[in-house]
């Protein structure tokens, strides 16, 4: 059964405010993807705080018309997953990890600030460390300098008390 007027009007809607609040999107095919492997992506989807849909494409064409996205329209032909996320790097690490885990699914293309990322670019992107891992590092390079100046007290203080 299909959608009436006023349902593809709601899903064009909805797919255009989250493209507004957007940095990146990635759209893959995935084809012969069992139900199991796209419930463990949504999964990794919601916790990363990434929109990861299947939506009929002409739907996602309209939406994207009058956007920053809207030249990837012409990439949007197949059985299509899109991510989008307002983290630069979230939607591109999803759909490359879910590509990775599975050979069925294909990276068309995508789009960050404004440019259309081939597949090379979107595995470049998701090489990324996200914000949270870079925020971790350098807190770890943070913690290191205190503790590395405390060593070395404590080894002039033992080096003194060698001396003595």
């Amino acid at each position: 059964m299909g959608l009436n007027k006023e349902s593809k009007q709601a899903v064009i809607n909805a797919v255009s405010s989250v493209l507004e609040s957007s940095q990146t999107i990635v759209i893959a095919r995935y084809d012969g993807v069992t139900v199991d492997k796209m419930t463990a992506i949504r999964k990794q989807a919601r916790a990363a705080n990434v929109y990861l849909k299947v939506i009929k494409n002409t739907l996602v064409r309209k939406a994207v018309a009058n956007t920053k996205f809207a030249p990837l329209a012409d990439k949007m032909v197949g059985q299509l997953i899109y991510s989008a996320s307002s983290d630069p790097i979230a939607a591109a690490k999803i759909i490359h990890d879910f590509a990775k885990g599975a050979e069925a699914v294909k990276i068309i293309a995508g789009m960050y600030n404004e440019k259309e990322l081939d597949v090379n670019a979107i595995q470049k992107l998701a090489s990324i460390p996200s914000r949270d891992e870079l925020l971790a590092m350098l807190l770890g390079v943070m913690q290191q300098i205190p503790a590395q100046f405390v060593r070395c007290i404590d080894a002039i203080k033992k080096q003194k008390e060698q001396v003595a």
